[in-house]
């Protein structure tokens, strides 16, 4: 890595931190500069304002958080179904546990999804991926005759809620079984029953 990708880096990962600590509003140049340990202007070369910085972050958290960086369609084989889905999951669990920034960076960018179109419009673009996504981890089960034609969507977006409620719920108390909840999500969509009553 270059010394302009390491600064490049570096500002990004204590703006990341700053945004969590002290919020994106309150948060300046002057103190990212200090903390990186660079002269306020060298952040200009990067980025021209602090909205192009924001965005920029901003975008690193979606790549981060969409569906296709945890669950890759092609892992999926009709033997290790059932295991996979419970793997990824509880792997996506534990990666938002143990980021000490992400729930408070989240909330941030939350709040400014209702002030600005931009930032709403990419979030709700990311819950639609999960739903998209859980819907064609169903038509795959579906194919390989692991769950049946009925009530399949509704079972992928119990999916999808289920996981977006458990990172909302993450944010704010700490003291809950995640991971046991998943694995029960995911075990009621193949051992449930179907929305006709039959197994």
């Amino acid at each position: 890595m270059s010394k302009s990708e390491e600064t490049l880096a570096s500002i990004k990962e204590v703006s990341y931190q700053l945004f969590a600590e002290v919020g994106i509003t309150k948060t300046t140049y002057s103190m990212i500069a200090k903390a990186v340990g660079i002269a306020k202007p060298s952040i200009y070369y990067y980025f021209k304002s602090k909205e192009d910085l924001i965005a920029a972050i901003f975008e690193d958290l979606c790549s981060a958080i969409q569906f296709s960086t945890f669950f890759e369609m092609d892992t999926f084989t009709k033997d290790n179904f059932e295991e996979k889905l419970v793997e990824l999951g509880i792997h996506m669990i534990d990666e938002q546990a143990k980021d000490p920034y992400y729930n408070r960076v989240l909330q941030e960018y939350m709040l400014m999804a209702t002030r600005y179109p931009f930032y709403h419009e990419k979030l709700l673009m990311i819950q639609k991926g999960y739903l998209h996504g859980f819907e064609m981890l169903m038509e795959k089960a579906k194919h390989f005759g692991l769950v049946s034609d009925q009530a399949s969507a509704a079972k992928a977006h119990m999916l999808a809620l289920v996981l977006d409620n458990i990172g909302n719920f993450m944010m704010l108390v700490e003291h809950i079984d995640y991971k046991q909840i998943w694995v029960e999500a995911v075990s009621g969509v193949f051992k449930g029953s179907d929305a006709s009553g039959s197994k």
